[in-house]
């Protein structure tokens, strides 16, 4: 594995535990209640994004186990559609699928 592809992919691992670590217990509504916490998880998703855009055609294709369309296309939606970013995604990928991902990159890295 090249060097570059090393250090995305455990960016996306670092930021992938961050979020789920910031989010921890809280509940749907502390987490509804809590403006910069949203925030907070919206911009960490987006950087997750950014490192699996990075990680190359080939790699994602040998690693079909990882879901990059979708973490990439939460990148776009995010950066470029900023005005419209569901906050009730935001919490189900942390929720419920970033953890799927720790365990899937913890294999690969």
């Amino acid at each position: 594995m090249p060097k570059d592809e090393r250090a995305y992919l455990g960016n996306m691992l670092d930021t992938a535990r961050k979020a789920v670590e910031i989010l921890g217990t809280k509940n749907r509504k502390e987490f509804d209640g809590d403006e910069t916490l949203v925030i907070a998880l919206t911009h960490l998703v987006q950087n997750l994004g950014e490192a699996a855009r990075r990680v190359s055609p080939e790699y994602q294709k040998d690693h079909a186990e990882i879901p990059w369309n979708k973490i990439i296309g939460m990148r776009h939606k995010v950066v470029h559609d900023y005005l419209d970013v569901n906050p009730d995604i935001v919490w189900h990928v942390v929720k419920a699928e970033l953890p799927s991902l720790i365990s899937a990159l913890e294999k690969i890295i």
